[in-house]
């Protein structure tokens, strides 16, 4: 190679250091409380790279910490930004063109930020009609389940539950849901806690019902055939949900869309007349959980 092939060759592979760095570089610079910093990098980026997946990716970010520091304002303009230019990018490229990519992170991001800073701001009805307008929108696509947990979270809880597709629920029987899946530590470190309440609460009536669903990987190895996830997901069940996760497995992803399962474990918690009384996407505590079931029986 020539020495203006090499030099091309090392521009190149700087850019792409670069685009891949600029997320970790935004999320180090936030955990540092480096607001000014985080956002001076998405713009350096920006001007030098145009708005790529990974930049919107980062915006995102910007979005996500104003509003966890209440900087509504800042969070709604961030959201926005990221929403435009996603939006944009969108027209050129299918959302989920690319496993794991970041333009669905970003525009997930987007969506779930400015309904809150809707909620935020007393807007609680009308933060369930724009994610109802942008569940419409993104139907069928690998962000529906995110978009349906925002939904579920600002309205879900007193009405009734969803049908569950695979198993149906007992009549007349508190049920806790457990949307688990293969891959996730979280959900192993919420097994002993449901092998508590479940001692504790199955003979005053508690069902356990666990749903999962396939990746499409195990371990190690991607794109398996369903038949070697379906084995994986048995095993796993074994090992780590004894006396937990029992009977028949409900594998179904169709479940885990109408929850809004775009976080394992949630935790869904129904009384004795179909009604939800507990929504809680991601680990919920041993004195909590056991809280919220002995008042749903109550």
């Amino acid at each position: 190679m020539n020495r203006a092939g090499t030099a091309a060759l090392i521009s190149l592979c700087a850019a792409l250091s670069l685009a891949a760095g600029i997320v970790d570089d935004v999320q180090a610079r936030l955990s540092r409380n480096d607001f000014s910093g985080a956002s001076n990098a998405v713009q350096a980026y920006r001007r030098a790279h145009g708005a790529t997946p990974e930049m919107l990716e980062a915006s995102s970010w910007l979005a996500r910490a104003e509003l966890a520091r209440k900087n509504f304002a800042e969070a709604e303009r961030y959201a926005q930004d990221t929403y435009s230019l996603s939006t944009a990018a969108l027209k050129k490229r299918a959302l989920d063109r690319d496993p794991n990519a970041p333009l669905p992170l970003a525009v997930g991001a987007a969506i779930e930020v400015e309904a809150n800073v809707m909620v935020a701001r007393g807007e609680r009805a009308s933060a369930v009609g724009y994610l109802r307008g942008e569940l419409t929108k993104f139907r069928g696509t690998s962000i529906q389940p995110r978009i349906q947990k925002n939904i579920n979270l600002l309205s879900l809880e007193g009405k009734p539950a969803p049908a569950l597709e695979g198993t149906v629920l007992p009549a007349g029987k508190t049920a806790l849901l457990f949307f688990w899946a293969h891959w996730c530590p979280d959900c192993k470190a919420e097994a002993p806690i449901l092998k508590q309440v479940k001692a504790e609460f199955a003979s005053k009536g508690l069902v356990l019902v666990a749903p999962t669903q396939r990746y499409g990987y195990i371990a190690d190895q991607e794109n398996v055939a369903p038949t070697v996830e379906n084995r994986y997901i048995e095993q796993v069940r074994r090992q780590f949900y004894a006396g937990v996760v029992e009977g028949p497995l409900v594998v179904n992803e169709q479940n885990f869309r109408l929850y809004g399962a775009s976080t394992t474990p949630t935790l869904v918690l129904i009384d004795r007349k179909g009604i939800v009384r507990m929504y809680h996407p991601g680990a919920i505590s041993y004195p909590e959980l056991r809280a919220r079931i002995s008042a749903a029986m109550s």
